[in-house]
């Protein structure tokens, strides 16, 4: 049989692409406030990804992956998430990471090589962006086990691209969670794009939620520009790990507009008639029109964010820019509780040259 015919996974959607609602909404809908935050969190989180491409192309920054478009997933999901919870975020994270109070001046520090982006007091029990495909699922895993061991009502929330389910890292994560009943939630932000493979050739499942079901995990599908769906299913699976009911997987169904990172031209492999097409269902705009139906957004609201948004940004930018640069010592102190002799000379080799070189200075 068929994988269609004998896995239903569900799928998730309340408003339409241009922000009217398709039936009855939850009754949390009432409360305006939280749909306001959701909006204003994204719009803020777009200022700064802009603000951090801009600042890559004109060399005041290293290689940054744009999270244009898809700022409801990371945004719901991080707004769910107590502060004691854990999570184990990947490169695409911005709108998440801001929400969870890390300065937008920390992750531009670690975009531009600088590791102490991910060392502040801020990130907590969290952890640092992971770039590599996949590992971080393997990380969260760990974590869950920590926590169930320790009887700690927390859970574990591991997102990734969809190219990460291909990985060899996704599975084995998602067979622990299953045999361990771990409280892990997987969010899988499936942009359509594994860099320049289309996700119709990327995997052969007609979904990559379903991949969670051989583990015997609750797995489902989301409209990922709909805040609202997000919430019903993040929520919902939160409180399962919580309770120590198991791990949820959720791919959330979204696009990316932008190019995969800095260093990528998505107009060599990406049809323009898409990417149009796209711009059309975005859930910052979705999420604009549903406000304004309801009478809960207006243009001035809208002009007085824009200005915060743009004020936050500028602080934080110069922040990030008056940013001292590491030590050159720095490169040797982390590796051993006591640095080898061979390794001190080379150290102190480096100290010399950076000296004479006058390596000082800050990251503008």
């Amino acid at each position: 049989m068929k994988a269609k015919e004998y896995c239903h996974i569900p799928y998730i959607r309340y408003l339409s692409d241009e922000g009217e609602a398709l039936h009855r909404l939850p009754a949390w809908t009432e409360n305006s406030d939280v749909l306001v935050d959701y909006y204003r969190s994204m719009v803020i989180a777009r200022a700064g990804d802009a603000k951090a491409v801009a600042l890559q192309r004109t060399g005041q920054m290293g290689t940054y992956p744009s999270a244009l478009g898809q700022e409801a997933i990371s945004t719901v999901c991080c707004s769910l998430l107590e502060k004691e919870d854990v999570l184990i975020p990947y490169y695409r994270d911005l709108p998440g990471l801001m929400k969870r109070g890390i300065p937008l001046s920390d992750v531009l520090l670690y975009w531009g090589g600088d590791e102490r982006g991910s060392a502040s007091e801020a990130w907590g029990k969290d952890f640092p962006n992971c770039v590599p495909i996949a590992t971080q699922a393997g990380h969260a895993a760990g974590v869950a086990t920590a926590l169930k061991v320790r009887h700690q009502h927390q859970v574990a929330m591991v997102s990734m691209g969809d190219g990460a389910t291909s990985k060899g890292d996704f599975t084995e994560a998602l067979n622990l969670a299953g045999v361990w009943q771990l409280p892990i939630v997987f969010i899988i932000n499936n942009n359509q794009w594994a860099i320049s493979v289309p996700r119709k050739i990327q995997s052969g499942a007609p979904t990559l939620a379903q991949k969670g079901v051989s583990a015997g995990l609750t797995s489902i599908q989301v409209d990922g520009n709909d805040v609202i769906a997000l919430h019903e299913a993040v929520n919902a699976a939160i409180k399962q790990a919580r309770s120590g009911k198991g791990a949820t997987v959720i791919e959330a169904i979204t696009y990316r507009l932008g190019d995969h990172t800095t260093a990528d031209d998505a107009s060599r492999y990406r049809e323009s008639e898409e990417l149009q097409e796209a711009w059309g269902r975005e859930p910052i705009k979705r999420l604009r029109n549903f406000l304004y139906q309801r009478g809960l957004w207006n243009e001035e609201k809208e002009q007085a964010l824009q200005k915060e948004a743009a004020a936050l940004i500028d602080k934080e930018v110069k922040r990030y820019l008056n940013t001292p640069l590491p030590e050159i010592s720095d490169l040797f102190d982390h590796h051993y509780a006591q640095m080898p002799a061979q390794l001190e000379k080379q150290k102190q080799h480096a100290i010399a040259k950076a000296e004479a070189m006058n390596m000082g200075g800050v990251h503008s």
